[in-house]
């Protein structure tokens, strides 16, 4: 049974972008370290990490067999240029963009709802883990009780301002299991089980 992992960076003040979506700040430990990792997917880019970073990532990715995020997010990243690193992405919208779906694109999109966004892409994992992203649609994964774990890289910086990760969360308090904790240069990774049967 495929997993739900939240997937994101977050400023230690609980921002995960600044007020124009600006990510550069949260994401400054990509470029941290000595080890050259290869993201893949369309838009080729060389993240650089610290060893401890880089054996985090390359474990979490591993895991990973499809991405589920939101449509704010496909936008901000610009389609990830058709073809996502992680696997088929799918996105959750209202409407389908103009011009989309591409040509031999891995990049989805699913109009009639979370459940149905969440089946299509656990199926599309085939047994592997689904990365969820986005701050809104990891909110919604959280408050419907879909989410089995969150995975949050905290970046050494405080941004005062910008789009929280948990800033509509349902049913709480919401107890979550005994972390692993990685520290990398500049960012803490941090992991948590989602505990079941809590009021989330």
């Amino acid at each position: 049974m495929s997993k739900l992992i939240a997937v994101m960076s977050m400023s230690l003040d609980g921002y995960v972008a600044d007020k124009q979506d600006g990510v550069a700040e949260v994401f400054d430990w990509y470029t941290s370290g000595e080890v050259e990792i290869a993201a893949g997917g369309a838009d080729a880019m060389t993240f650089h990490l610290s060893p401890p970073s880089a054996q985090h990532y390359k474990s979490l990715v591993h895991e990973l067999g499809a991405v589920l995020t939101g449509r704010r997010t496909f936008e901000v990243a610009q389609g990830w240029g058709g073809n996502h690193g992680w696997g088929p992405a799918f996105v959750l919208t209202h409407s389908i963009p103009a011009g989309w779906p591409q040509p031999n694109s891995n990049v989805h999109f699913v109009t009639d709802g979370l459940e149905s966004a969440v089946k299509q892409a656990k199926a599309a994992a085939a047994g592997k883990a689904v990365g969820v992203h986005g701050a809104d649609t990891i909110q919604q994964c959280l408050n419907a009780g879909l989410l089995d774990e969150l995975q949050i890289d905290i970046a050494a910086v405080l941004l005062g301002s910008g789009i929280r990760l948990f800033d509509q969360l349902a049913n709480t308090p919401s107890v979550l299991g005994n972390p692993t904790v990685i520290a990398g240069i500049g960012v803490t990774h941090l992991r948590y089980p989602v505990l079941k049967g809590n009021p989330v």
